[in-house]
């Protein structure tokens, strides 16, 4: 599916980036005053928390505002038009990155329960869904598409609703949250991802077999709204995303990619490693009989410090491992796509081997 607008120019893709990263750079040296001002900060812990000092939170914020004020000028002053994405749908999923960070700043003023920051964003995942984004059909990796249609639900005669793309676009929504809300554990690391990702989507959608210059736009201005902030975000970081933020990164990032029509693979090889890797300390937990959601230092990044790998470092090699992986799917096709996928996937096995033989330095001490 189609985002629905059409850039005007060759120019105007450039200045949408460039107008995101300059707001972003603002908003979030903004943000970072106001909440150091009243005390809006994480404070270090010895587990998990390890930055030397309080940080202020609520830097997602800047992102949140610096997206939609440029996107909402690029369709109502800039030049961009609504083409197959409906005034409702659009509604839908900004109310939806709305609630989360509604939710986000609430939390971070003062830690909200699991259960409810789960079901805000489930609600936030529910909001596109009802909104009208829809999943028609998927590539299937061996040839052709599958198709969801046989799920379709008609009302009054008409067909209204896709069961079965609407269960699918929830879940994985819910997953590309999640993984981003997980990857935030290191300075710079959820932001410079999703940077990563959504690039990959605007050089897919400037491709002959794509020309989407509405999805380039978009992707655009989600890359200027993160970078804008990494550079306060990275290491050692001076503003956090806080939890709204870091929900509302992989967010949009699986909203783009649906909108955007056949790139959940391409987020897909980008996000491989976290997701492969939420999957897998989530196995773990369940082995254990751990709560899933409970919080620990068994993610990769934070394996990565134990084992004696400094935080820029560790920061930077899974940055590296995203853009290989990701300009893959410039090149790849929809088989060759699962065979990378599965190479991930062997990678991931490895690394849980490797995990569980050797111990980090603070637990042989």
């Amino acid at each position: 599916m189609n985002f629905g607008f059409k850039a005007v120019g060759h120019w105007s893709f450039m200045t949408y980036f460039v107008l995101s990263l300059v707001l972003s750079l603002i908003l979030t040296l903004l943000v970072r005053k106001f909440a150091l001002h009243y005390r809006i900060v994480d404070s270090p812990n010895e587990e998990r928390k390890l930055h030397a000092r309080p940080v202020p939170l609520l830097g997602g914020f800047a992102i949140f505002a610096a997206f939609w004020l440029v996107l909402g000028y690029a369709v109502f002053f800039g030049g961009l038009r609504w083409e197959n994405i409906s005034p409702t749908q659009f509604v839908g999923v900004f109310f939806g990155s709305l609630a989360l960070m509604v939710m986000g700043v609430a939390d971070d003023l003062r830690d909200l329960p699991p259960r409810f920051r789960l079901a805000v964003s489930s609600l936030a995942a529910l909001a596109v869904v009802l909104g009208g984004v829809s999943l028609k059909e998927i590539t299937n990796p061996l040839g052709g598409v599958v198709s969801f249609d046989l799920f379709d639900i008609a009302f009054f005669g008409k067909t209204a609703f896709n069961l079965l793309g609407a269960v699918v676009i929830f879940f994985w929504l819910m997953g590309m949250m999640y993984t981003t809300k997980i990857l935030d554990g290191l300075d710079g690391l959820s932001t410079g991802i999703v940077s990563i990702g959504a690039l990959m989507i605007f050089f897919l959608a400037s491709t002959k077999q794509f020309g989407q210059p509405d999805i380039r736009a978009v992707a655009l201005i989600l890359v200027g709204a993160c970078l804008g902030f990494l550079v306060f975000n990275f290491y050692p970081a001076k503003i956090f995303l806080g939890e709204g933020g870091s929900l509302f990164l992989g967010f949009i990032l699986g909203v783009l990619a649906v909108i955007a029509g056949g790139k959940i693979a391409t987020a897909l090889l980008v996000m491989g490693i976290p997701i492969l890797d939420l999957i897998r300390v989530a196995i773990a937990r369940i082995r254990r009989k751990q709560p899933i959601f409970q919080g620990d230092r068994e993610h990769l990044h934070f394996r990565l410090l134990d084992f004696g790998v400094h935080h820029r470092l560790a920061v930077l090699a899974i940055y590296a491992v995203a853009f290989i992986f990701g300009v893959t799917t410039l090149f790849l096709q929809s088989k060759q796509k699962l065979f990378m996928l599965g190479i991930l996937a062997l990678a991931m096995i490895g690394v849980q081997i490797w995990v569980e033989m050797k111990k980090p330095r603070h637990e042989t001490s």
